[in-house]
């Protein structure tokens, strides 16, 4: 249960410490975030913060639900809305804009967000086999190979590594390191890598 912000994810380069050692960093264009709604454990049975990241200029893209949602509460339209959970609801209320100053140098985050997208992939880019021989012969090459078994138990195992689907997974990289806070910008650098394309939705959660 943390509080958070959703950014962009906007690329990589590296900045360098006083000691002059080298720092790869992601660049995440984080909030501002907009306080929607407050979700309490008497009613919902939880506590909760409801944000809004990105203004949804269009509001035709939005159905009547979505737009009662925001009118009723006075507030502007926003394109996403994801829930953090919080022990208490304190010092928050809706419409509170939450920016990076959420955050500072040092501080540990979960990142979540999804992968890239793949495609339909062979076993040898999805799950790293070494596949066959390649000489002019060999009838081999790329392919999988055997996957059953002999009479005993007759069937092709459970979790067998086959082609399918690779990426657009869901993923959470936990304890990155906070390297810088630019709040002019609404920017976060963010020691190492994160999933996804640039300008890939991303959610950052503070840890305790």
């Amino acid at each position: 249960m943390a509080l958070g912000l959703l950014g962009r994810k906007k690329g990589m380069t590296q900045v360098f410490t006083d000691q002059g050692e080298v720092v790869p960093v992601t660049v995440v264009q984080a909030g501002p975030c907009t306080v929607i709604q407050k979700r309490t454990k008497e009613k919902e049975g939880y506590n909760a913060i409801q944000v809004g990241f990105e203004v949804e200029k269009r509001t035709g893209r939005l159905n009547k639900p979505d737009k009662n949602h925001f009118e009723k509460k006075k507030l502007e339209c926003f394109k996403t809305l994801r829930e953090f959970r919080v022990e208490s609801l304190e010092n928050l209320e809706v419409g509170q804009v939450m920016n990076v100053t959420l955050f500072q140098v040092g501080d540990k985050v979960n990142v979540q967000g999804v992968t890239k997208g793949r495609g339909f992939q062979g076993v040898m880019k999805r799950h790293g086999k070494h596949g066959g021989p390649d000489a002019h012969g060999s009838d081999f090459h790329r392919r999988p190979g055997s996957i059953g078994m002999r009479t005993q138990p007759g069937r092709v195992l459970k979790n067998m590594k086959m082609p399918g689907r690779m990426g657009s997974d869901q993923v959470l990289i936990q304890k990155l390191t906070v390297v810088g806070v630019k709040p002019e910008e609404n920017a976060l650098l963010l020691k190492g890598a994160l999933p996804g394309a640039r300008e890939g939705l991303v959610v950052i959660y503070k840890r305790s």
